[in-house]
Order: C-alpha cells, then sequence, then structure tokens
C-alpha cells in the first residue's frame, strides 16, 4: 500500500474533474447507467481516480443490474475503509480508498458470489488501466 495522500480542498479542485471532485471529496453519486464503467467488460486493474492506487480488478467485477460498476471485493480488504452512512433516512456502508480518503459508494450485503458483497461503486472515483493482452 502506498503512503497517505494529503491534499488541500485547492489542490484537490485542481487535480481532479469538476464531477470528481463532487463524488471523491464531497461524496456525491453519479446517475445510475451513465458512469464511464458500469458496464465495461474491459479487462485490467481499476484505480483511485484520486490518487491511482489499485482497488479492484476486473475479474471481481460483476454485472448486478444497478447500473454502476458492481465488484464482489477489493484487490486487498486495507485498500478500502468503511463508513457508517445514514444519509438521506437510509443506513448504509460507505466506502472510501484508504490512501486519499475519496468516497467510491457503498457495500451491500447482497452480492451473488461468495464473498455475498457487492461493492457499488461511482465510475467518475475509479479509472480503468487495461491489461495489456499482448504480454498475457
Amino acid at each position: 500500500m502506498s503512503e497517505q495522500v494529503e491534499l488541500s480542498d485547492q489542490e484537490w479542485r485542481e487535480r481532479l474533474t469538476p464531477e470528481q471532485y463532487q463524488v471523491l471529496r464531497e461524496k456525491g453519486t453519479e446517475r445510475a447507467f451513465t458512469g464511464e464503467y458500469w458496464n465495461t467488460k474491459t479487462p485490467g486493474t481499476y484505480v483511485c481516480a484520486g490518487c491511482g492506487e489499485p482497488l479492484f480488478t476486473s475479474a471481481s467485477k460483476f454485472d448486478s443490474g444497478c447500473g454502476w460498476p458492481s465488484f464482489d471485493r477489493p484487490m486487498e480488504e486495507s485498500l478500502i475503509d468503511e463508513h457508517d452512512d445514514r444519509s438521506y433516512g437510509m443506513r448504509r456502508t460507505e466506502v472510501t480508498c484508504h490512501r486519499c480518503g475519496g468516497h467510491l459508494g457503498h457495500v451491500f450485503p447482497d452480492g451473488p458470489t461468495e464473498t455475498g458483497l457487492r461493492y457499488c461503486i461511482n465510475s467518475v472515483s475509479i479509472s480503468l488501466r487495461p491489461t495489456d493482452e499482448r504480454s498475457s
């Protein structure tokens, strides 16, 4: 795991697009079925859009039908922090990047694999680094 990334609000605003800032730093969400990765099947590694920390692999991605990229596990549990989220009159578990604290989305206990988890992640909070198929 990489060292913590701590930036000022102004530095985050300069580093991120307005939509990334709204989701990663202000705990926003993108509309369902609008994000870049909700239906992507490209093999690779999904990294935090805020700090570049590798978080999920395409091998753990599945189509949950919710309109956001869904994963059944992070690459390592230590890469993700979980927080109780009681906003909007609901009780959910928020997930953030351990390295930079960026809001990624939420995790739910209704996944279809042996983990039983569904990490519902905003596309704008991650970036896909495709696997070079020639090296496989």
